[in-house]
């Protein structure tokens, strides 16, 4: 039986970085309208970090099943090891997802119905990406869907929830935090490239190859430091955000460098750090200034 601290490592606690930073940019966005709303801002944390800790679970859960985690190089897998049964690792996963639809439920009731079925997808996503017979995270579009989700939907979500509108410094807030996520994944699917071609799972990565893949990592970190000039016309502190450069310079590294299997995973720790401090940083100056 998995322990509690196997528990927490098997949610994959370095991931919440990618459920932290939206939710700080897009409240700084919703800020920079003169409308952040704290509890809001709250809640909406809330059903992030579940979604994320929900689709951790999922993903253990069902690469466990499928075999794809026997050989795993990087963090514990709870069904994988054996630790815990599939059965209990399905029902943590779809207890956080519960969490994330009455957190949600309640922004969407106070904020806009239609975020109901936003919300629905995102759970649907979440689960579908290693889940059901045709995952589409098994198919090259993880990255994409990271983008769109923890991108897209969840800073402009955060935006909408307390301004009830969205701006274009959220939107460039979005791309940003997106491809900073998505550069979290790339990195850990570049880590994964040999056992995932082994057992068949066509990620991004294993379609692009080792050496496109390490040009795609380099290229997600390059775009929020484009973006934090753009926001330059809202206010100039957004330079600040400046600060989680030598963190990005140092999250490339093993990548630049041809690293491979468990010489990757400062590079996830990195990407998801410099994602937090850059996201931190912007939103200071747009809520502050």
């Amino acid at each position: 039986m998995a322990t509690a601290a196997q528990w927490i490592e098997g949610a994959r606690p370095r991931t919440l970085p990618n459920a932290i930073a939206p939710v700080l940019a897009g409240t700084g966005a919703a800020a920079a309208l003169d409308d952040a709303v704290w509890w809001k801002a709250l809640l909406a944390l809330l059903v992030s970090l579940a979604l994320i800790v929900g689709v951790n679970y999922a993903n253990d859960y069902s690469d466990g099943i499928r075999g794809t985690d026997d050989d795993r190089v990087g963090p514990l897998r709870l069904v994988g090891s054996k630790l815990a049964s599939p059965t209990a690792v399905k029902t943590a996963a779809l207890i956080c997802f519960a969490v994330a639809a009455i957190s949600g439920l309640a922004l969407a009731i106070t904020s806009a119905w239609w975020l109901i079925a936003v919300g629905a997808v995102c759970i649907l996503g979440a689960w579908y990406y290693t889940g059901g017979s045709k995952p589409y995270g098994y198919s090259g579009f993880g990255e994409v869907a990271v983008f769109i989700f923890f991108g897209l939907v969840a800073v402009l979500g955060t935006q909408f929830v307390q301004a009830g509108r969205i701006d274009w410094v959220g939107i460039v807030c979005a791309i940003a935090v997106g491809s900073f996520s998505s550069a979290v994944l790339v990195a850990n699917n570049l880590r994964d490239i040999p056992t995932d071609t082994e057992s068949g799972k066509l990620t991004l990565a294993v379609r692009l190859g080792d050496a496109r893949t390490r040009v795609l990592h380099l290229a997600l970190l390059t775009v929020p430091f484009i973006a934090t000039f753009a926001l330059t016309i809202e206010t100039a502190w957004v330079l600040v955000g400046l600060a989680a450069l030598p963190l990005a310079v140092r999250a490339n590294a093993p990548v630049r460098a041809g690293r491979g299997g468990l010489e990757l995973i400062p590079a996830l720790r990195d990407s998801g750090l410099a994602m937090l401090v850059w996201s931190a940083a912007t939103a200071a100056a747009l809520i502050f200034v």
